[in-house]
């Protein structure tokens, strides 16, 4: 599954055997086994009960020794030697683009998702696991973990002798009073649908049926953490590594956005907060008490705001180290392949496996007609789309939702038929909906969730391509993230026509699948789409059966168009040549450098080298 820069495009075959493993290993949790040829298509393995010892497993062990006097420039302030190509630790600085919008009020995943600062999640706290360049589970804040028999309890041993920023000891109470602290429905987290149906007690305590001491996630002693689920949970492993605690003194004293202000902020993760200017720049320097695996090379990291169009010229400039794919236009990228130097510099990868696609309320006109569902979805040309305007190494086109290579995907190209455009067709069916030609059709406001240029261009060119293939009137309008979020997730929902895009929470098809059950973000509903799903998820005894129950699903999905999916997005990251580290440079077992989606370890091993 090898990806270059002089080949764009990647055998479909071997994503699929690639991504079978990676199913397996990530929902058994355990040390993966070595890559074959004769793996069974799809195939998931039955989850097992010991996760992989933390010196097997982990990227790399915590310093053990105490940090050193800082005498030796080539020295970080954790004892650890720079790689012998790099500036010395006093220069150890990173400079990156940061474009979050004026809501944006916290650096905590678990506080509010869709209003962070552009720190990075695991900058003031670690997870309890992370993921290797092989999509593998990892141990981060915890070492090991355990299923009990009935699979209902999973048990995680923390890391011993992980400090906060404070001097105060990091203990499984931050993390049981981080989940009561999410699922208590005053706080309304815009991310609570993530854990329902999996955590138990989590859906009673959000709808305040139960108090939050009752949530299936408990302190056995300090180091001893046990998550409890409604019905056993094969992905639960991989779902924590989002596990990002609060600190519980902290959070007790100063409330839930004690990061947001430097003469709070605590942090047990890589690094401290220094400056906090929304707008301007934040500032973070190593935390020199930090005791996870990796600690950093980097001294300090300056985020510097700036529009998303002018990465580019501010990374031509030298003023930031990387430029990630969403900011750079189709031009920018024929710019960058061109060159010499910035070409073995950009690194293409699978991304969260993201797809965009185009949602609706389908619960009131228009789109309540599954006639008018089908006349927009066959009237998209999303060949013509991805090729001219998104461009083929950002995006290949979508008929379906889960990415080809994704866990239980369409690779053969079944489900095309259902969304393929086809402009007679199309018109066909708005004509049985009763508007032959669009006439007597109102006008559409098509909202766009705080899309880049990029990104907003492409979907400028859906609503051209439905507009003149069905002669309908669409607006695009692109909405500030609050107001989008507000207006999908308020029930019943007040966004009547919209663009978005998901990408994969963990390694399963039921993370993907799952957000289009009824009750969830998609005003949508089908009932064998969400027995199937319901179903298929904790189903461990026959892989084969419960593969085929998620394609089932899909089929449905697409057929009876809960969404019309528009392009799956090839992600990647533009580096100046100086920005270095294993992470970033190292391929994985298949060739592909770039850092992947989960890997949060990497920054760790980010250094700047001589220039």
């Amino acid at each position: 599954m090898e990806v270059s820069l002089k080949h764009r495009r990647v055998s479909s075959f071997r994503i699929v055997l690639y991504l079978v493993l990676v199913m397996a290993m990530l929902l058994s949790a355990c040390t993966p086994a070595s890559p074959t040829a004769e793996a069974p298509a799809q195939e998931a393995a039955p989850a097992a009960t010991e996760a992989p010892k933390a010196e097997e497993a982990a990227p790399a062990a915590a310093p053990t020794e105490a940090p050193v006097a800082e005498t030796d420039p080539m020295m970080t302030a954790f004892g650890v030697q720079l790689p012998a190509d790099a500036v010395p630790y006093d220069e150890q600085i990173s400079h990156e683009g940061c474009s979050n919008t004026a809501n944006a009020t916290t650096v905590d995943f678990m506080v509010a998702v869709y209003q962070r600062y552009c720190t990075g999640d695991s900058s003031f706290s670690l997870a309890l696991v992370d993921l290797d360049k092989d999509f593998n589970v990892i141990p981060m804040a915890a070492e090991s973990w355990e299923a009990s028999d009935d699979g209902l309890t999973w048990t995680f041993h923390l890391r011993p002798g992980m400090i906060w920023s404070d001097d105060t000891p990091v203990t499984a109470n931050d993390w049981v009073q981080t989940y009561r602290y999410a699922a208590d429905p005053e706080h309304a987290w815009d991310f609570s649908w993530f854990y329902s149906g999996v955590i138990k007690n989590w859906d009673e305590a959000i709808a305040g049926e139960v108090p939050l001491e009752e949530l299936g996630v408990v302190a056995v002693d300090d180091l001893t953490l046990q998550i409890t689920t409604y019905s056993p949970f094969p992905p639960l492993p991989g779902m924590m590594h989002f596990a990002w605690p609060l600190q519980a003194k902290a959070l007790a004293e100063h409330g839930p956005y004690y990061n947001s202000d430097p003469a709070t902020s605590v942090s047990s993760g890589r690094f401290v907060l220094v400056t906090l200017e929304p707008g301007k720049k934040i500032v973070l320097d190593a935390n020199e008490k930090y005791k996870g695996p990796y600690p950093p090379y980097l001294k300090r990291r300056e985020l510097i705001y700036m529009s998303p169009d002018t990465f580019f010229a501010a990374f031509q400039k030298g003023e930031i180290d990387s430029v990630g794919y969403e900011a750079l236009s189709p031009a920018d990228l024929d710019l960058v392949m061109a060159d010499p130097v910035l070409s073995k510099n950009y690194f293409r990868h699978f991304g969260d496996f993201r797809t965009d696609y185009l949602l609706f309320d389908t619960f009131n006109p228009p789109f309540n007609d599954l006639n008018v569902r089908k006349a927009f979805a066959h009237a998209v040309d999303r060949e013509s789309i991805v090729t001219n305007v998104m461009g083929e190494i950002k995006g290949s086109p979508a008929y379906s939702f889960l990415m080809p290579g994704f866990p239980s995907s369409d690779v053969k190209g079944e489900l095309h038929e259902y969304q393929m455009y086809d402009c007679e067709l199309a018109n066909q069916y708005l004509t049985d909906a009763g508007f032959p030609g669009g006439e007597g059709f109102a006008p559409l406001e098509l909202w766009l969730r705080n899309e880049s240029p990029a990104m907003s261009a492409v979907f400028q060119a859906v609503a051209a391509s439905i507009s003149e293939c069905l002669n309908v009137k669409i607006e695009v309008s692109n909405k500030d993230n609050k107001v989008y979020n507000d207006a999908m997730n308020a029930k019943p929902t007040t966004l009547t026509f919209g663009a978005v895009s998901y990408g994969m929470d963990y390694l399963d098809p039921t993370n993907m699948l799952g957000i289009f059950k009824f009750g969830g973000r998609h005003s949508w509903k089908n009932d064998e789409f969400d027995a199937l799903i319901s179903e298929a998820t904790p189903l461990v005894s026959d892989p084969a059966k419960r593969d085929q129950m998620f394609r089932d699903a899909e089929k449905i999905l697409v057929d009876d168009v809960g969404g019309i999916f528009i392009d799956h997005r090839w992600q990647g990251v533009l580096y100046q040549p100086y920005y270095m580290g294993d992470g970033f440079r190292v391929p994985d077992s298949n060739g592909i450098a770039a850092p992947h989606w989960g890997n949060d370890w990497v920054i760790g091993t980010a250094y700047i080298a001589k220039h």
